[in-house]
């Protein structure tokens, strides 16, 4: 990463509010704590090569304006298959979260300091005792995110609207519409 990028990310997450932050960091729960120190550190492999190629063909057509280069894109969506299938999750909703969150820019960062693909608060590479990872590398920013919207899911008991809710951090129902609304319009299997 050149000077000019560095010098730019550290001014953004320098001029986060410490309240925000702070808010953040009060009201983490355990137990997703544990999940990301646990999810930080598999190393799983990927088991279904057939669906997953059919999967990649279909998807890397529909992702293409995003990202004309063919083999990042197709190492992205790897990943991104991978990951929700890791975590449990459709691989077509992370494609709807990330559209929505970063719109496929893995150096995106948030007025409120989150960074990446999924947008993922710095504050969990300290909670989970990996403050190593970089979440700027989709692989690790993947894996974050897919673990953290699998929790709220599950704490939602399967209510996609309130654990997206919880993921973005808001009560508000305009962001699981525009996460629908992308779903619909793009990444429907």
């Amino acid at each position: 990463m050149n000077r000019p990028v560095i010098a730019l990310i550290v001014a953004l997450l320098a001029s986060t509010p410490l309240s925000a932050l702070a808010e953040a960091r009060q009201a983490i729960d355990p137990e997703l704590r544990e999940m990301l120190k646990k999810a930080a550190n598999e190393s799983d492999s990927f088991v279904d090569r057939f669906d997953g190629q059919v999967w990649l063909t279909d998807m890397s057509q529909r992702l293409e304006k995003k990202i004309p280069d063919h083999d990042t894109r197709i190492e992205l969506l790897k990943n991104i298959h991978y990951e929700a299938t890791r975590a449990k999750l459709e691989p077509e909703l992370v494609l709807s979260v990330i559209q929505v969150e970063s719109n496929f820019n893995p150096y995106a960062i948030s007025r409120a300091g989150a960074i990446g693909l999924m947008q993922v608060m710095p504050f969990w590479l300290k909670e989970i005792g990996k403050p190593g990872d970089n979440l700027f590398s989709p692989y690790t920013n993947l894996r974050y995110g897919c673990t953290i919207l699998k929790f709220y899911l599950d704490k939602e008991k399967g209510n996609r609207t309130r654990a997206l809710m919880r993921y973005n951090g808001t009560r508000e129902w305009r962001y699981p519409t525009k996460v629908y609304s992308a779903f619909d319009r793009h990444w429907r299997p």
